[in-house]
């Protein structure tokens, strides 16, 4: 069987194990194809990172595709069904580690951009292309990072489409117009250690903290609104222990994550959590991380655009959402550009057969070049 170009390119992207943050080559492959095109392209590198800026035009808005090459690790390879760096095409799906999350959508971005540059030589506006290897990491080397060098070059983004499989059952069932924000801690609480038949020559972190715990667990911070779930708080581990039974330990340590609407302030969540371990009288240290602040995108140009290219090419008019965790869309967010994720179904992505619809690829193509006509070739309402 014949495969389209978009199949062909993902299957090339996918057969390198690029698990995070190794590009493994795959953003040479995505420059060569730009350059082809006119594409401008520089290797950001910031640590062991591999990032990819590559931009078409000169002037006016400028509308960037958004990915990363990288991908999780597989886990067991004898227990998928296919080497999961084979790329391979069972009957209408393409399996291996990234075909969903997001090398379908790299290969989509590139192959959407061909048909519109081959179609529109002299289009209007600026296309732009940042790639990056540290999305699945710890992502402080790769999209955050390229953002901060292009305000720093005096680049601005308008429109930035970021391909994050968001669809649920069908593609383009929903379109990610936000995310909410995310906030970590790590708490440690100091106690004395002692012999567990002697409890009164010791004080158990864990009696003492446990409480302040389910306190905070307990906490209701806001309803959510007509756009974003609740805030919701989640631990995610506790440990304590000395290593022998009959030891009381010295400390205990916890660590819990915020996913947070507008409706609740990174300030709140951090005094309501300390208020509530002052009450407990706790001797504690406590760490927090803050990966990212709740975004929304206001229906506007490009809401409108991917909203209308998703009806042309699937018949169907795809959800507004805000759920599910982050993405890179959080660091692009903040410059004022208008966001918007649309990727393909997010049924098996970080599982074993992690796969993906060949025709949802083409499709997902066909809705990147329909987008880009939206944005750029949109008529001058003047």
């Amino acid at each position: 069987m014949a495969l389209s170009p978009t199949i062909e390119l993902a299957r090339d992207l996918i057969q390198r194990p690029s698990v995070t943050p190794d590009d493994a080559n795959c953003q040479n492959i995505l420059q060569k194809r730009l350059s082809a095109l006119g594409f401008r392209s520089q290797s950001l590198n910031f640590e062991d990172v591999s990032n990819l800026w590559s931009m078409r035009g000169s002037s006016g808005p400028l509308l960037v595709l958004a990915g990363h090459t990288d991908v999780v690790p597989t886990g067991p390879v004898d227990q998928w069904l296919h080497d999961p760096f084979s790329a391979t095409v069972d009957g209408d799906m393409l399996y291996g580690r990234g075909a969903a999350d997001m090398k379908g959508s790299l290969a989509a971005f590139v192959t959407a951009i061909e048909v519109f540059v081959a179609s529109h030589p002299d289009h209007p506006g600026r296309i732009g292309l940042l790639i990056t290897s540290d999305e699945e990491g710890p992502a402080r080397w790769g999209t955050r990072a390229v953002v901060e060098h292009l305000q720093a070059q005096g680049t601005h983004i308008d429109y930035c489409v970021v391909g994050e499989p968001t669809s649920v059952n069908q593609l383009g069932d929903t379109i990610k117009v936000g995310r909410r924000g995310s906030l970590g801690a790590t708490l440690r609480v100091e106690g004395i250690q002692g012999h567990i038949a002697y409890p009164h020559l010791a004080d158990n972190p864990i009696h003492r903290t446990l409480p302040a715990l389910n306190e905070i667990a307990a906490v209701i911070w806001d309803q959510g609104n007509n756009h974003f779930q609740p805030s919701s708080l989640q631990f995610s581990n506790i440990s304590s222990g000395a290593g022998a039974a009959n030891v009381i330990p010295g400390t205990i340590q916890a660590q819990f994550n915020v996913r947070f609407c507008p409706e609740t302030s990174e300030h709140t969540i951090r005094q309501t959590v300390e208020q509530i371990l002052q009450s407990h009288d706790l001797r504690y240290t406590i760490d927090w991380n803050l990966s990212g602040l709740p975004f929304e995108t206001q229906q506007g140009d490009l809401v409108r655009a991917a909203t209308a290219a998703v009806m042309k090419v699937t018949g169907q008019r795809p959800e507004l959402s805000t759920s599910g965790g982050t993405s890179d869309g959080r660091f692009i967010a903040p410059t004022g550009a208008q966001v918007i994720e649309l990727g393909p179904v997010n049924a098996t992505i970080h599982q074993i057969d992690e796969c993906v619809s060949i025709r949802d690829l083409d499709s997902l193509s066909d809705c990147y070049v329909a987008i880009l006509e939206n944005v750029l070739l949109a008529p001058d309402d003047d």
